[in-house]
Order: C-alpha cells, then structure tokens, then sequence
C-alpha cells in the first residue's frame, strides 16, 4: 500500500512539474519572440509588385517571368535612391507608362500580342511569406502588373525596400543591401 501511495506522488509530482514547465516555456517564448507584425505595421512601410500572368499555361507563365526580368531590371535604377516608400510611389507613378511600355514590348519580344495594363494601387492580399519575413494579410500599396487577362498566377515582391530585384539564376532569388536588411528587421522587430 505505502509503494503505491509513494508512486501516485511520484506521478503527480512528475505531472505538476511538466505543468510548470510547459508553462514556463509559454512565457519565456513571449519575452525571446517579439510579436508578429500586423499589416498595419507594414503596409505603411512597402510596396509590393505584383505581376499577373494572362493564364496558368506554361507558356504564359515562361512570359511572366521574363517580363518579371524587365521590369526589375528597369526598376532597380529607378528606385535606386529611394530611401521612403513615399518616394518610391512618386517614382513609381512617373514611371507606369515606361513600365507598361517595357512589359508589353517583352511579350511582343516573346511572340504574344495580349496586352499590358499597369496599375498603382492599394490592394488587399492575402498572407505571404517572403525570405522569412511574414506579410500578413492586409491592405498594401502596390504596383500591379497585369498581362493579357490577368488571370494566372502571379510573381510578387516588395518593390520598396527593394527586395526582389536581380533574380540570380531566373529564379526569384532576391538580392539586397544592408540597409534594407536592417529596416525590415525594425519592421518585423
């Protein structure tokens, strides 16, 4: 009977202390991780680039991500000396007919007639994950891009702090400076 007594509080100490620790863990992971950026916190600091392929096929997709190539090589000089996002939407709505320009002689470069349209606005997104930092789902300003019927699927990035641009090996490999690295720590901080 005394085995059996001594064992129970054995077990109900080793509960109690996994209960402790499991909750001690709880709160030690609110002070290590800071709390995750709302799109609020963000949106006011980027914008986004998104450009809409005319449809799913792997042609038009192929098309999207060569115009994707034009387009940020043009925008990496242009948003170059951009230090705010404020500055980058001026620069940006300066350049939407050169943009629409470049997009569209990409595709008659590629053999396809549809059209370009450009467009800087606010958009709603839902959530995505771009080099391991978390764009909630929100309201963003961005520069949208739309080819054909624009109905495919899209390539994005974060046109400013920039990103996206000088995709490596024609994939969405990013390449950024120091500055941007830190702005999106204090932004995500």
């Amino acid at each position: 009977m005394k085995k059996r007594i001594v064992l129970v509080i054995i077990v109900l100490c080793l509960l109690l202390c996994t209960v402790a620790l499991f909750a001690a863990c709880d709160s030690l992971r609110e002070v290590v991780l800071p709390p995750r950026a709302t799109a609020a916190d963000i949106a006011d600091k980027v914008v986004r680039i998104h450009i809409r392929a005319n449809s799913n096929s792997e042609e038009d997709q192929r098309v999207k991500l060569a115009v994707r190539d034009s387009v940020t090589a043009f925008l990496t000089e242009e948003l170059e000396g951009c230090l705010t996002r404020e500055n980058a939407l001026e620069v940006l709505a300066e350049d939407g007919e050169k943009l629409r320009e470049i997009a569209q002689n990409t595709l008659y470069d590629n053999g396809y007639d549809y059209k370009v349209r450009v467009e800087l606005k606010k958009e709603n997104f839902p959530e995505r994950e771009y080099d391991g930092y978390v764009f909630p789902e929100g309201e963003y300003d961005a520069l949208m891009i739309y080819l054909g019927e624009g109905k495919g699927d899209n390539w994005w990035c974060v046109a400013f702090p920039p990103l996206c641009f000088v995709p490596a090996d024609g994939g969405e490999d990013i390449a950024y400076v120091s500055w941007v690295k830190e702005f999106l720590e204090d932004i995500f901080s």
